[in-house]
């Protein structure tokens, strides 16, 4: 009964936590204005095999309501028609330009070395990163340049919505902003008066040009696996601001299109978290097992192996509904469907075992492979 009420109330600080980051997140506005003359964007592309997503991505780019940015697209050594993709946007908008990538230099890891030779070309007063598997809305460039300069950040960054297809991604991929927000006091970090390190995701990354120049651009993290999240680590620790707002009504992202490229999404991002520290990774495994699946299986056991209900049935159906509850006011908020709020154990059983791979492999040595390269190693490279 002790141990069923302690998994209880930690589920209430969690649910409590979560609400209080989702009320924090501010939203971009439709009707935002940016002071004139509009300052001179830089929207940065790294793509390295992105045939599949990278039309679809520039395009989006090319019809914003914004009318002073332009558009650099650095092909990473693709060996698909990620390139001639870009070549024919760019003779149809002189607003954009394919830059052909250097071979990637030793200590470095893919993304940080392909978005520090952008941020290098750029000339903006504004650098925006954005993922090739992007896609934004016409006031994305509007509203969010209008937000970062109102609210004086070194970094402005946030929740994309997820696109999902298969039935697999449905499932899993909500979880990782279920994950994050019950865990993570953003409403704290980022209402705090002294910096403090908030969240950042690499599908959508927003600096003042002298501010990623002064932490030191993508160089500072050129070894990172997660350069997104060490950068605003960095930031903190220069002492600049860092903004996390949801970015669902303006950038969306589709960010896998098979089992197989989820699964190593997956384990990347564990992996990561092991090279960091494998017992802070074995540590948020059992929280993961203990606050969020096992209430799943002791609901099972009550309502079908026992004869008779036990004291505790009441407490474990309120656990079940307080994380099914959570998992509904995240993906609502993100506009994700109601259905994998039902499949919650089924999700997180793949979370826990691609964090289990990672945690295997990191123990034995071995590397991870993405974008057709390896990784691995205490520096995060192989």
């Amino acid at each position: 009964m002790t141990y069923q009420l302690v998994i209880f109330i930690g589920l209430v600080v969690f649910a409590t936590n979560l609400v209080l980051n989702l009320r924090s997140l501010k939203n971009p506005e439709d009707n935002a204005t940016v002071p004139e003359p509009a300052p001179f964007v830089s929207v940065l592309i790294p793509a390295r095999n992105e045939e599949a997503n990278i039309e679809h991505c520039v395009k989006s780019l090319q019809q914003q309501d914004y009318h002073n940015f332009e558009i650099l697209v650095l092909d990473d050594n693709s060996s698909d028609g990620t390139a001639n993709i870009v070549k024919r946007l760019e003779a149809a908008d002189n607003r954009t330009c394919l830059i052909s990538g250097k071979p990637l230099c030793e200590g470095w890891a893919g993304k940080p070395f392909a978005c520090y030779q952008l941020a290098q070309k750029a000339k903006g007063d504004w650098l925006l990163f954005v993922d090739a598997d992007t896609v934004h809305a016409p006031h994305m460039l509007r509203s969010t340049v209008s937000m970062a300069i109102k609210s004086r950040c070194s970094l402005l960054s946030g929740f994309p919505r997820q696109l999902t297809s298969s039935l697999s991604e449905k499932v899993s991929i909500p979880l990782m902003y279920f994950i994050i927000l019950s865990w993570l006091p953003l409403w704290w970090l980022q209402s705090s008066g002294k910096p403090k390190p908030s969240l950042a995701i690499g599908q959508f990354l927003l600096f003042p040009r002298e501010e990623y120049w002064r932490i030191g651009g993508h160089k500072a993290v050129k070894s990172r696996i997660l350069e997104d999240v060490w950068l605003g680590v960095e930031v903190s620790r220069h002492g600049g601001r860092h903004l996390a707002i949801n970015l669902a009504p303006v950038v969306s992202c589709h960010m896998y299109r098979s089992v197989k490229s989820m699964w190593e999404g997956f384990i990347k991002w564990m992996y990561s978290v092991a090279v960091l520290s494998s017992a802070a990774l074995l540590g948020l495994l059992i929280l993961g097992l203990l606050f969020f699946l096992t209430p799943f299986f002791s609901l099972w056991k009550e309502l079908f192996w026992v004869a008779s209900p036990s004291a505790w049935r009441s407490l474990v159906i309120s656990q079940v509904s307080v994380i099914l509850a959570m998992r509904w006011l995240t993906d609502r908020h993100f506009r994700e469907p109601l259905m994998p709020v039902f499949l919650h154990p089924l999700g997180f059983s793949f979370v826990i075992l691609a964090v289990l791979c990672a945690f295997s492999r990191r123990m034995m040595g071995s590397c991870v492979r993405w974008k057709e390269r390896l990784y691995g190693g205490v520096s995060g490279l192989e």
